[in-house]
């Protein structure tokens, strides 16, 4: 087992160079490491304290997006503890590795939650690529409903530098808007550009984004279940306000995050949903 910050990781190694490590808190991916690159971001004013959500790397938002019903921000799963060990890793075909982390209803969930379920996070690397699944199967006898996200924060040479291809033409929210209003829909023109606070869903495109500055960057997609894609960079002004960012800290990151957040998925009971958000370096 290996740490992070004094918190229990599994890190995973491939003979090339590419590695990946994963805290046990909240299943979430806190480093991805390819081509001799650092492609996540951790804010370096996280807390590590084992229960306080940790700002950066994947955090995995389950059962609820953002403040989208009445439990916690962003649901109790990425505050806490799954189970997995280093040594349950497996190969998979294309020199690679993956391990699945688990996650169960207990009695503080349930005190919170009124359901049985088990969630998986199976996170797959390959030379040049990283995999995270998401997958939940309902335990109990009642439809599970739940929304969900795979909130990845990229790291960035600059966010005003970089650009995201891949939505033109797509309507979004716009949650920074003020008074923003769910049934008006501005429209997506070109790349996505990045200097203030910046914070839309979009429905899934059909083909993968790319994220650019001046070569690309990565390219990134998701499974058809993830319904909508989230993207977020705080800008100057709010990453101010946030204490576990530094002042800086926006023009480092910036969140492409696969969702399905606008309607909840509801699974029947003894049933199972899963997808997964593939990054890959280019």
């Amino acid at each position: 087992m290996h740490e992070w910050r004094g918190l229990p990781a599994i890190a995973l190694q491939l003979p090339g160079g590419d590695s990946a490590l994963i805290a046990l808190q909240g299943a979430q991916v806190l480093s991805w490491v390819s081509q001799g690159q650092e492609r996540l971001f951790v804010s370096p004013r996280s807390a590590h304290d084992g229960h306080t959500p940790i700002r950066g790397g994947i955090p995995v938002c389950f059962p609820q997006f953002n403040q989208r019903g009445p439990l916690v921000k962003h649901g109790f799963a990425r505050t806490m503890a799954w189970s997995g060990q280093s040594e349950d890793a497996q190969p998979v075909e294309g020199g690679g590795l993956q391990i699945t982390l688990r996650f169960e209803d207990n009695a503080a969930t349930r005190a919170v939650w009124p359901h049985a379920f088990e969630a998986l996070l199976t996170v797959e690397l390959r030379p040049g690529a990283l995999t995270v699944r998401l997958a939940v199967h309902n335990r109990g006898a009642k439809d599970l409903p739940f929304t969900a996200a795979l909130h990845s924060y990229l790291q960035v040479p600059g966010a005003e530098q970089v650009e995201l291809q891949g939505l033109d033409g797509l309507g979004y929210w716009d949650a920074a808007a003020a008074g923003a209003v769910a049934d008006t829909y501005p429209v997506q023109a070109g790349a996505v550009r990045f200097g203030v606070e910046t914070d839309r869903v979009y429905p899934r495109a059909a083909q993968a984004l790319e994220l650019n500055a001046d070569k690309p960057l990565l390219r990134i997609a998701q499974d058809v279940p993830w319904s909508e894609t989230v993207v977020w960079n705080p800008g100057p002004e709010l990453c101010q306000r946030l204490s576990d960012m530094a002042p800086d800290s926006w023009q480092h990151m910036l969140c492409v995050e696969a969702a399905a957040i606008d309607a909840p998925v509801v699974i029947a009971p003894g049933g199972h949903w899963q997808a997964a958000q593939h990054l890959r370096a280019l």
